[in-house]
Formats: structure tokens, sequence, C-alpha cells
């Protein structure tokens, strides 16, 4: 179009000159003539301003258009950037453990005649869900399917007189929430952190993926006294100092309806039920010097908390029923060394009558309660060598002890040494890639009774971990 223009002015622009040309030769004789040539020269110019006209509004269309284009980009380019932005405060991490048993058991406390069994076991599989939604709040959920989840399924009988429709459970594990929390952190000095999280009482807390510890399962002692990665809801505050790191939490506190003798206050953590009872609160507080999941540390933790006003049957029972645990822990981990250990010790007021309120309340099973522990106490340490420092191979030996005893004293009585247990063991971790570990076990379990025998285990696992 603007080639055309240009050929149409030039073309203007000598007809123009010729006809000046003419016109001055033959004006003075024609003017009629003349006449005619301006006409023309006219009409040219007419024509030459209708196409200049075309054009500038093929222009200013061409310039809306680019505008709309480049405004449509630049929207495009803004999606993107608030996507991949949106994206990038969002976390995702998950990690997991299936594993193989073969242990001597006792078919009950008065067996004396263990009986050996090979086990399969999908563990657990966790997911945490984190998203940053500025620099100080944030929000991270945890949900956990352990030993292979749980699920129902409806099925037809035949064989029944008349047919029936039945519902069977088809997995007997669980899913949980294993954390769900809203934090706001304006500094590394001070945070605080709501909902339900985690509380740091026990190592487990800390150092729950299969990298962070050396055992094929996680240690045996503190499960037999505290719940293991102990949950609860409830506020805390948290922070860290040059190399201290402090937190200190009110949360829902344990309901003694179902403490067992066998794992102290460990079942009376409120997780089976609906809803969660808050008559009772407790606090938890922990001190560390340095950093247990990157390292070494020392610490020292808190926990004080009574437990009857969270009963269902409250009327069983008019005492507090108060728990107290203290937990003392260290690790060293530099080089091609790894040691880490913890001392629990903790105490239960009220301890008879609590027992003697289990024992008659309706619905609890088993009906005849043993005693329960007035003082508890567990420990473990575990050392480890990690080989790749010598040689190619990503191999770590350890050896390691777990000792428990939820009756270490009782109110009136003699405490039976039926359920102090000892574990020793030694084993191996393998990393094929730092992701995974492969990992293997085999140990002796004694139990302070000189008429039960040591019996032997052995354990073979697989675990992974990874975050994007």
């Amino acid at each position: 179009m603007r080639a055309e223009l240009k050929l149409s002015s030039l073309a203007i622009l000598v007809t123009a000159f010729i006809g000046g040309v003419n016109c001055t030769a033959q004006a003075a004789t024609d003017p009629a003539i003349l006449e005619q040539a301006i006409a023309r020269q006219e009409a040219q110019l007419q024509e030459l301003k209708q196409q200049l006209s075309e054009l500038a509004a093929q222009q200013k269309q061409q310039q809306v258009q680019q505008a709309d284009y480049q405004t449509k980009t630049n929207t495009a380019v803004d999606s993107v950037e608030t996507a991949a932005d949106k994206l990038s405060k969002f976390s995702f991490q998950s990690y997991g453990t299936a594993v193989y048993t073969s242990d001597e058991y006792f078919d009950n406390v008065q067996d004396t005649t263990p009986e050996r069994r090979n086990r399969f076991d999908l563990e657990r599989v966790v997911t945490e869900f984190g998203y940053q939604f500025t620099d100080a709040w944030s929000m991270e959920v945890e949900i956990e399917y352990e030993h292979g989840g749980t699920g129902v399924a409806l099925e037809y009988d035949g064989f029944d007189e008349f047919g029936e429709f039945e519902t069977e459970v088809e997995a007997g594990g669980e899913v949980m929430i294993e954390k769900a929390e809203l934090r706001y952190r304006p500094s590394k000095a001070f945070g605080i952190k709501f909902g339900n999280i985690h509380v740091p009482i026990g190592l487990t807390s800390m150092l729950h993926k299969p990298n962070q510890y050396l055992t094929v399962m996680r240690h045996r002692s503190e499960a037999a006294m505290i719940p293991a990665v102990w949950n609860e809801n409830g506020i805390g505050i948290y922070g860290e100092m040059a190399d201290f790191h402090y937190q200190a939490q009110i949360i829902s506190g344990l309901n003694s309806e179902y403490f067992r003798t066998y794992d102290w206050a460990a079942s009376g953590h409120q997780k089976r039920f609906e809803h969660v009872n808050g008559d009772d609160l407790a606090f938890a507080g922990r001190l560390d010097y340095g950093n247990f999941k990157k390292g070494s540390a020392v610490g020292v933790a808190y926990y004080y908390g009574n437990t009857s006003g969270n009963r269902h049957k409250s009327n069983k029972i008019n005492v507090d029923g108060t728990v107290s645990i203290v937990s003392v822990a260290a690790a060293y981990v530099e080089g091609p060394w790894i040691l880490r250990g913890q001392y629990l010790y903790g105490t239960l007021s009220d301890s008879d009558a609590i027992t003697q309120a289990n024992k008659t309340t309706p619905g609890l099973r088993p009906g005849n309660f043993a005693q329960l522990g007035s003082q508890s106490q567990a420990f473990f340490v575990e050392a480890g060598i990690d080989l790749n420092h010598f040689t190619s191979l990503p191999l770590t030996v350890f050896a390691n002890i777990d000792y428990s005893n939820p009756l270490m004293e009782v109110e009136t009585g003699t405490a039976t040494k039926r359920f102090e247990n000892t574990w020793t063991s030694v084993g191996i971790n393998y990393f094929p890639i730092p992701q995974i570990v492969i990992k293997a076990e085999a140990g002796l379990q004694q139990v302070a009774v000189a008429s039960i025998p040591d019996t032997n285990f052995f354990a073979l696992g697989v675990g992974y971990q990874f975050s994007l």
C-alpha cells in the first residue's frame, strides 16, 4: 500500500510538472485547457488525500493492535510470573519406610516360651505440604499413612440365608494428621506457631526420618514411655539465638484412661478420639545448644500436665494424675563419627488411684489392669561409623542399646520386672543414593526376669526421603 501510494504521489508530481509546462505554453492562448489541468490536479490531490487518510487509519489500527498484543503479552508474562512466584512459595516433602522383622514373641506376661514370627510391614508413608504466604507467615501440614493405611469395603455375602451386604475393614492401619500448624516468624530470634504441633519431648519428634536414626525402626525405649513423634493441639513460641534453640508450648494434655503398664503414658495420647479433651492443659519446653537435625547438639526438655480432667469418665477419679517428664539428650556427628543418646525420666502422681479407676471403667480393655508406674525411665545410645569417609562404599555400621522400665517405681507394693526390657543390636545402613537407605539390624532382647529367656530379633528395612 505504501509503495502504491508513493507511485501515485510521483505520478501526480510528474503530471503536475508536465501539466504545468503545458499550461505555461498554452495558458495564454487556451484558458479552457488550463482550467482542465487545474481540475485534474485537484482531483489527483483529492485522491492523494484519500489515500493518506486511509494510510493514517491503517497505521492507527496497527498501533491499536500492537498495543493490544503488548497488553496481552504483558498479562501472560505477569500470569506466568505470578504462577511461578506462587509455586516457589509451595514446598512438598515425603518420607517412608517398609520393614521385615523376625522376632520372638511371648503370648502373654505369664508365658515363658517365645514364639518366632516373621512379618512384613509398610511401616509408614508421610507427606508434608508447606506454603510461605509472606516472609513472616507460613503453614505446614503433615499426613502419615501407617501400616498400609486404613479402609472399608462393602461386600455382598450370598451364602447368608437371605443374602446380606457386609462392611469389612480392608486395612488395619491409620491415616493421621501428624502436624497442621500456622507459623508467624518475623525474625530468627522469635516465632509463634499454633494448631496441631510437634511436642519437643524426645528425640523422635525431631529425628523421625529414616536417614536421621541408625536402627531399622525408631527407638523402642522412647515408644515404651511417651508417644512417638508426639503431637498435640496448642500454641508455642520458638526461636534461635546464636547456637541456642528454644521452644515453649501450652498444649492439650494426656488422658489417663488409656495409660498402660507396658508403655506408661504413651497410650494416653488422645489421637484415637474425634474430639480432644482440653480440660487439662500441659506445658512443654525445650532448650538445645546446637542442632540435632544438622549434627552435634546437647539439649534438655521438660513436660508437665495433669491428666484426670481429660478422662471421659471423669466421675471415676478426683485426683490430678500429674505427669512430669525430663529429657536429656546429646549428639556428636563429626566426620565419620555418629554418636547419639537420650535419657528420659518421668513421674506420675496418684498412679494407684488411676489404676483402680481404670479397672472399674466399663468398656476399657483389658478389664484386669496391671499397676501403673509412679516413676518411669528409658534411654538409648547409638554409635556409628560412616565408612564412606575411608572408602567409596556409602555404608555406615552401628551398634545400639535401648532400655525401658515403665515400672521403675510404684506407689504401693513391689514393681514387677516383667516390663523392664533391654535391646542391644548391631547393623548397617547402606545409601545407594543419598535419598534412599537400606538397613539391616540383628540383636538381643532381655527381660529383667530370670525365668524369661533372652530372645533374638532381626530386621530389614528400606526408607526414602526427598523434598521439592
